[in-house]
């Protein structure tokens, strides 16, 4: 009998799978922190024989070429595929014996060039699972235009018939283990939110097998919005051959040293929660919570030829963040720095700012006037393109970096999704001279607030952005193609003192306990 264990990178949105017979295991799309497939092989007690790629990634750094050189294992990528490294190569049709099991190898274009997926057959041959990758996702495919802009039609209507294949070879209770699809940016659209599905599952829901082609085509392309800019350096790293994985921890930063870089106005990144970040931080520095969105939108805004430090409350925190960006290829650490932050101060004052919501702003405004502060919006453009608040100025969170100029000092009040990409923007605004207010809460409540809405972009930029793109709302607020919910711990317990302190009243400063990203 066939096990399958997925292994998930919610961070991510990814998963990798190993497949075993009891014996002998196949591992499909392997992350790079590979510890985990040999602890899970490790577990069972099987031996990996076979590392496979379905694509060269272009969301993540793998770990399929270290896995298969520390454990002898074959390691097949396509044969069509222009690498730098020792390969097993394969092409469609080609069928590998593992075990009891075989893998048959199946061209599916469109989310790459060379795209395969993997069926995985039994002893007497039957397909009993088949590992797509970016082809079909659950109630929806990957993305196509990663590659260039150029091919981007090219690969949705091969995406559109490689679905389409993989439904008209396969049996129907074929299950699908797609890589793909759990909040990656490598979907073309929010996929269904199922944790699994069959072949003939996906023939009745899955859009390249519902509508015609040219339908899928044009809803797919009039669909597909921004996507992180670290991106393009994945692709050539894994065509390249990643070096193994380090995840020693970084040399320890005393507070000196730490103020030191700060004033040098290198990166040093707080990984606290979003309102311990506000009620008290070192100043310079950046606020990216550790949480599920972490590594998409810091490798989106990172200098990757940066000096990063990083500053967290324990060192398990940091090596939580650690294995996360080394994920994406982020390997060189100056440094971190652990403990309650103001033992970090070296003798300077804290940095801080209110946390507020979208009541908050309401009412503000109703005792004020629209006018009175200056709003950023830091959602993507296919959200603002679904309406923004009236008078706000639209300025994604990835572009602020190369934007700062354009938000004035005085008092600023910055919103998301969920308060997650506000945070980060706020850090990244934080100075004297601003007067910053972090909106730390879902965009839903922005309408309940009775907020004015706008449906047009504020600002000639991002107007033409959005007729440009044809963009659209079908990707939520944050880090996934599906809201991640999130309870509040007692992270912020120690932050209401520092909040209600700036004197504008309860009824500005309130808290919502729950999140979506």
């Amino acid at each position: 009998m066939i096990d399958i264990r997925m292994i998930a990178t919610a961070g991510l949105g990814d998963r990798s799978y190993l497949a075993t017979d009891g014996d002998v295991a196949v591992v499909i799309d392997p992350q790079r922190d590979i510890d985990r497939v040999l602890d899970l092989a490790a577990d069972l007690g099987v031996t990996v024989a076979l590392v496979a790629e379905t694509h060269i990634h272009n969301d993540y750094v793998t770990g399929g070429l270290d896995l298969a050189q520390r454990t002898g294992a074959a390691y097949l990528v396509n044969t069509a595929d222009e690498v730098a490294f020792e390969r097993t190569p394969i092409s469609d049709g080609d069928e590998v014996g593992v075990g009891s099991m075989r893998l048959r190898a199946i061209a599916t274009p469109g989310h790459t060039h060379h795209h395969l997926s993997y069926a995985l057959l039994d002893e007497p041959g039957t397909a009993q699972a088949v590992f797509t990758g970016g082809s079909m996702l659950y109630g929806t495919t990957g993305r196509t235009d990663l590659v260039s802009p150029e091919d981007t039609v090219e690969l949705t209507h091969a995406q559109f018939h490689s679905v389409r294949r993989l439904v008209d070879e396969l049996p129907a209770k074929t299950t699908v283990y797609p890589t793909h699809g759990f909040g990656s940016f490598c979907a073309s659209t929010p996929a269904s939110g199922a944790d699994g599905s069959t072949v003939g599952q996906e023939a009745t829901t899955n859009p390249a097998l519902t509508q015609d082609e040219q339908d899928y085509v044009d809803t797919l392309i009039a669909g597909l919005g921004a996507f992180p800019t670290y991106y393009a350096r994945m692709g050539p790293a894994n065509a390249a051959g990643p070096a193994p994985v380090d995840l020693t921890a970084p040399e320890p930063v005393d507070p000196a040293e730490l103020r030191h870089r700060l004033e040098a106005g290198q990166w040093v990144v707080d990984l606290r929660e979003r309102t311990a970040f506000a009620a008290g931080h070192l100043p310079g520095s950046l606020g990216y919570e550790l949480a599920t969105p972490f590594v998409t939108y810091f490798g989106w805004t990172f200098d990757f030829d940066a000096e990063l430090t990083l500053i967290g409350e324990t060192p398990a925190q940091v090596a939580d963040a650690q294995r996360e960006l080394v994920r994406i290829g982020v390997d060189r650490f100056a440094g971190a720095a652990t403990g309650p932050i103001e033992s970090l101060a070296a003798g300077q004052g804290l940095r801080s700012y209110p946390v507020s919501d979208f009541p908050g702003l309401a009412a503000m405004r109703a005792e004020r006037g629209q006018d009175a502060v200056f709003v950023v919006d830091a959602r993507r453009d296919e959200e603002r393109a679904a309406g923004g608040v009236e008078g706000s100025v639209h300025i994604p969170l990835h572009e602020l970096p190369a934007r700062r100029d354009e938000v004035p000092d005085g008092e600023v009040w910055v919103y998301c999704g969920s308060g997650y990409r506000a945070s980060i923007a706020a850090s990244m605004l934080d100075r004297p001279g601003r007067d910053l207010v972090l909106i730390n809460d879902d965009w839903p409540h922005a309408a309940d607030a009775g907020l004015p809405m706008t449906g047009q972009p504020a600002g000639p930029r991002g107007q033409q952005r959005g007729r440009e793109r044809g963009v659209s709302s079908r990707r939520d607020s944050g880090c996934s193609s599906a809201p991640c919910w999130v309870w509040w711990g007692a992270a912020g317990a120690s932050s209401p003192s520092r909040l209600w302190s700036t004197g504008w009243g309860s009824r500005w400063l309130r808290r919502s306990r729950r999140r979506w990203w």
